[in-house]
């Protein structure tokens, strides 16, 4: 047997075994790992992160002595409940596959939580740490809330409890308009969701069909950790910190605790808190600004009062006021009294210089005076003359004027007049046919007749047979008759119509 496997070539002997392609042995050797670790959750320290533009997301899991390459795809990066960060120590669940394009092994998470509170505790305070190096949480930079907002827009859930207790007490203090910005307040897109919010209120313009809010609230009811932790995202933290409008953050309880809190302007220990620092109590206000206008016209009245009392305390220092005027009043008599006389002496004395003066005058002044007054009278009347004649012209023109319109209203009434009367003949004469169509005449002269006893209108045959005389009126005249010869019946002659006659 052994002739059989001799080598006659001289070359060393290759023995039995199986000859496996690389492909082989890489396949043969990740249907072992996925078989044996199929399903795995595996605890650890993450190392190197990276984000490339194809959405997948690439990281390291290690310990204090190994290190396993982790990958989560697009799909499943967009839907872990936590990003994951440097030195944050988790759990990642997956399944252990290999990639034969570097001969090594990998793990595909699909799902990732922190490794217990502690160590979701220590990312939070250390990007609690970061963000307030940066200043985000300054105090200074905080807005005062505004007294009364016109309106307020709410970031939160639409179908959970959080809105309907602030809109409740929105309603029971004082009705606002409220614009809901409705959010996801939990999972992968609550950070996407609530920025987007906050950012979308501040960019409203100042006019516009949607009004831009005086107030925003961000607020969501109360949970975990894990629950609350869109709320400390950076996004969102940047987010409210960089609101122009000022920003109330009601997140969880008052036991919970989140970086928005401490960027926001207001933090409420609950959304119904939140609602209360929004606006003031509208009764409150009301008996505010009634106690205020009592005390303002108490004040009034006891500053007038005050007043007036200082008025009269200074009153008492002075004169009565007829003790002042009465010497005035004296004196005014006393002058009165003298003012007649002294008039009179005036004139007096005025007449007599003036007859001296006109004594002493020579006539040729006399005369070269009233030259003078007769020549400025004539020059005065040369300056009228042009205007005297100018008014007799104008006077002239508008009579003329006024007597030619008084001539067309004249020849306008006439025709009114005239118009008047024909229209007035014109209905006359159309009363006067129907009148004369209407008239019982013009029935007569249709056949039919009006018969009359003792004056009256007889119109039943009881009335004819009881009449002594009766008087028949046709078209053409009237025949006087007797009720006894229409009475008796006769008999018809031939061709006769059977209705006899009253005659």
């Amino acid at each position: 047997m052994s002739d059989l496997f001799e080598d006659t070539t001289g070359a060393a002997p290759r023995g039995n075994a199986h000859e496996f392609t690389v492909s082989e042995i890489s396949g043969a050797v990740k249907r072992v790992v996925e078989g044996e670790f199929g399903h795995v959750r595996v605890r650890g320290e993450i190392g190197r992160v990276s984000r490339p533009a194809s959405g997948h997301l690439y990281f390291d899991l290690k310990d204090d002595r190994s290190v396993i390459a982790a990958v989560s795809w697009k799909g499943q990066a967009a839907r872990l409940s936590v990003r994951p960060e440097e030195g944050m120590e988790v759990i990642a669940t997956g399944r252990i596959t290999t990639f034969p394009g570097q001969s090594k092994y990998q793990l595909i998470v699909e799902e990732l939580e922190p490794a217990g509170q502690g160590a979701l505790m220590l990312m939070l305070e250390k990007r609690r740490k970061a963000l307030a190096a940066e200043g985000l949480f300054d105090p200074g930079r905080k807005r005062p809330l505004p007294f009364l907002p016109e309106v307020i827009g709410v970031v939160t859930s639409p179908s959970g409890a959080v809105i309907r207790d602030i809109l409740h007490r929105l309603r029971d203090r004082f009705p606002r308009r409220v614009l809901i910005w409705p959010v996801a307040v939990q999972g992968e897109k609550c950070a996407t969701e609530v920025t987007a919010a906050i950012r979308g209120f501040n960019a409203l313009p100042g006019t516009g069909p949607v009004p831009r809010p005086d107030l925003v609230i961000v607020a969501r009811g109360g949970g975990s950790l894990e629950d609350l932790w869109g709320f400390n995202e950076e996004s969102v933290v940047r987010a409210a910190a960089e609101s122009a409008i000022p920003l109330i953050s009601a997140v969880g309880h008052e036991t919970d605790t989140t970086l928005i809190d401490h960027a926001a302007d207001r933090r409420a220990p609950t959304p119904t808190a939140a609602a209360e620092m929004a606006v003031p109590v509208r009764l409150e206000l009301l008996a505010w600004t009634g106690e205020q206008g009592a005390r303002l016209s108490r004040a009034l009245a006891h500053r007038g009062e005050a007043r007036r009392q200082r008025l009269t305390d200074l009153a008492r220092a002075l004169g009565r006021p007829e003790t002042l005027l009465d010497p005035a009043r004296q004196r005014l008599d006393l002058w009165s009294d003298r003012l007649g006389p002294a008039l009179a002496a005036a004139a007096t004395r005025k007449r007599a210089g003036f007859n001296g003066i006109a004594g002493r005058l020579q006539p040729s002044l006399l005369t070269g005076f009233v030259a003078r007054e007769r020549r400025i009278l004539g020059e005065r009347a040369n300056r009228l003359a042009p205007a005297i004649l100018r008014l007799a012209r104008d006077a002239a023109r508008d009579t003329a004027r006024r007597r030619t319109d008084l001539g067309a209203l004249a020849r306008r009434l006439a025709q009114a007049e005239r118009s008047h009367r024909a229209a007035l003949a014109d209905r006359l004469a159309a009363l006067d046919r129907t009148r004369m169509s209407l008239g019982y005449t013009e029935t007569l002269r249709r056949g039919f007749a009006v018969v009359r006893a003792e004056g009256a209108v007889v119109t039943t045959r009881a009335d004819a047979e009881n009449a002594t005389a009766l008087d028949i009126e046709f078209a053409d005249g009237r025949l006087a008759a007797t009720p006894g010869s229409a009475a008796k019946p006769r008999k018809p002659a031939p061709g006769d119509s059977g209705q006899g006659s009253l005659f």
